[in-house]
């Protein structure tokens, strides 16, 4: 079961078939996958992506949400934690990863701050995890920051998927 989470502005939630124009959209514009491998996503991998989203909780106990406004009830982006298994030095198969993706007109208002310090008081409660790890290009200043305000500590930069990433963690015990 995936848990819903509130926070004051935001709820965050399972996908539903209802969230995919918007995902689908999010995820197709350049401006939002320019740090995240730089190609945007085909209507077909969007799909993929959420039902993937779908299939990390019965596989790994967490996972991503959809993340609305709990005002509105739009959606505003995806986030949570993951293990895809990266082939990078420092080994970090089975930490679980942190990730947020917000849509553009809604940056800039704190809401990955936000919905991640929820998503993080979740996994912290859940205590069957030491630590939680994120990979960030070093271009990427704005969730640099978001990382910064959640506890997460620069490591080292690594080769990942053709590109420098920086590898930041954060301590859950």
């Amino acid at each position: 079961m995936i848990p819903k989470l509130e926070t004051d502005r935001l709820v965050l939630a399972k996908h539903e078939v209802s969230d995919f124009s918007a995902l689908s959209q999010l995820w197709g514009q350049r401006s939002m996958v320019q740090h995240i491998g730089g190609v945007p996503s085909t209507e077909r991998e969007s799909w993929m992506r959420m039902l993937a989203y779908g299939g990390l909780w019965p596989l790994l106990g967490f996972g991503y949400w959809a993340v609305r406004e709990k005002a509105t009830g739009n959606y505003v982006g995806d986030l949570g934690f993951a293990d895809f298994h990266r082939i990078v030095e420092p080994h970090v198969k089975g930490i679980p990863e942190a990730g947020w993706v917000i849509a553009p007109e809604y940056q800039g208002k704190g809401y990955a701050t936000e919905a991640m310090q929820a998503a993080l008081s979740w996994l912290i409660a859940e205590q069957k995890h030491q630590e939680s790890i994120c990979f960030i290009g070093p271009q990427n200043i704005p969730s640099l920051r978001v990382a910064e305000k959640l506890g997460y500590i620069q490591d080292k930069e690594v080769f990942m998927n053709g590109s420098i990433s920086v590898l930041l963690r954060k301590h859950l015990i």
